[in-house]
C-alpha cells in the first residue's frame, strides 16, 4: 500500500482521537482535514467511521477498573445495575433517530454552512452553560444518575447526528444545562460513547462492506492505532483539565473554527461532497 495514504490515515486517525472527545466536533475536523488531504472519497468516510473504535477503545483503558467493577458486580450490586442500566437508556434515543432519520441528515445537512453555523452555535451554548450559577448543579457523580436524567442526556445527545454540533459537546455541556456537574457530565458521556460509537462503527461497516476488501486492513490498522494513542492521550489529559478548569476556551475555538469553515468554503478551498 502507497506509503503517503498510510500517512495521511495515520494523521486522520490522530484528528479523530483529539477532537472525539473534546466538546468540537470530530466530524467537522475530520471533513475539513480529509478534504485538505484529499482524503475524502466514499471509502475515506467508512474510515472515518471505523477508526472511531480506536478512541473508544481510549476509553476502555482509561476507565478500565471502573468498567471491570461494574462487570464484577452486575450480578448483585445495585449501584452497578443502576449504571449499566442509564448507559443503556442513553444509548436507546441515539439507536432509534439514528436509523429513522440518519440517511436523510447525511443527504441534507452534510454542508459547509450547516457545520459551520453548529459550531458557531454550539460555542455560544457553552459559553452561556458555564455562566451557570454554582447552585444549579444537582447531580455530583455519575452514579447519583437516575434513569431519567440518562434518558434526557440520551436525547440531548441525538443532537450530534447533526455535522458540527459535537457528540461529546452535546452530551457534556446537555448534561450540564441539565444538573449535572462537569465531572459528572463528563463521564458519563465517556461511558455513553462505548456504545454509541462502537455500534455506529459497525454498523456503517456493515453497510458498506462491498467497499471494503483485505488490501485495506492496513489503511484501517493504522487509523486505529493512531486514534487510540492521540484519545487515550486526549481523555487523561481532559479527566486533568476539567478538574480545575471550564470550557469556555472550547467555546471561543468553536466560533472560530466555525468562521474558518465558512472562509474555506466560501474561497472554494474545500469541496464538500457526500
Amino acid at each position: 500500500m502507497d506509503a503517503i495514504l498510510l500517512i495521511k490515515a495515520a494523521i486522520m486517525g490522530v484528528v479523530e482521537g483529539l477532537t472525539e472527545f473534546l466538546p468540537i466536533s470530530s466530524t467537522g475536523h475530520l471533513i475539513l482535514a480529509g478534504a485538505l488531504l484529499g482524503f475524502d472519497d466514499a471509502k475515506s468516510k467508512v474510515f472515518d467511521i471505523a477508526i472511531q473504535t480506536g478512541a473508544i477503545f481510549a476509553v476502555i483503558l482509561v476507565y478500565w477498573q471502573r468498567l471491570r467493577e461494574v462487570a464484577a458486580g452486575f450480578g448483585h450490586d445495585a449501584r452497578a445495575r443502576r449504571f449499566v442500566l442509564n448507559v443503556a437508556i442513553g444509548f436507546l434515543p441515539a439507536v432509534i433517530l439514528g436509523l429513522l432519520f440518519g440517511k436523510a441528515i447525511k443527504a441534507h445537512l452534510f454542508t459547509p454552512t450547516v457545520v459551520a453555523s453548529t459550531f458557531i452555535i454550539g460555542g455560544f451554548i457553552i459559553l452561556w452553560a458555564e455562566k451557570r450559577p454554582p447552585g444549579s448543579v444537582r447531580v455530583e457523580n455519575v452514579d447519583d444518575m437516575t434513569p431519567w436524567d440518562a434518558l434526557k442526556v440520551g436525547l440531548v445527545q441525538c443532537f450530534a447526528m447533526v455535522p458540527g454540533t459535537s457528540r461529546s459537546g452535546s452530551t457534556i455541556i446537555g448534561g450540564m444545562l441539565l444538573g449535572l456537574s462537569r465531572q459528572a457530565a463528563t463521564d458519563f458521556s465517556f461511558f455513553l460513547a462505548i456504545p454509541t460509537l462502537i455500534g455506529a462503527g459497525v454498523y456503517s461497516l456493515y453497510k458498506v462492506r462491498s467497499l471494503l476488501s483485505v488490501a485495506d486492513i492496513p489503511l484501517f490498522a493504522v487509523g486505529l492505532l493512531f486514534s487510540f494513542l492521540s484519545a487515550w492521550l486526549c481523555v487523561r489529559w481532559l479527566l486533568r483539565y476539567i478538574s480545575s478548569h471550564s470550557f469556555i476556551p472550547f467555546a471561543w475555538y468553536r466560533i472560530a473554527f466555525g468562521i474558518l469553515i465558512l472562509v474555506t468554503a466560501w474561497q472554494g478551498w474545500i469541496v464538500w461532497a457526500e
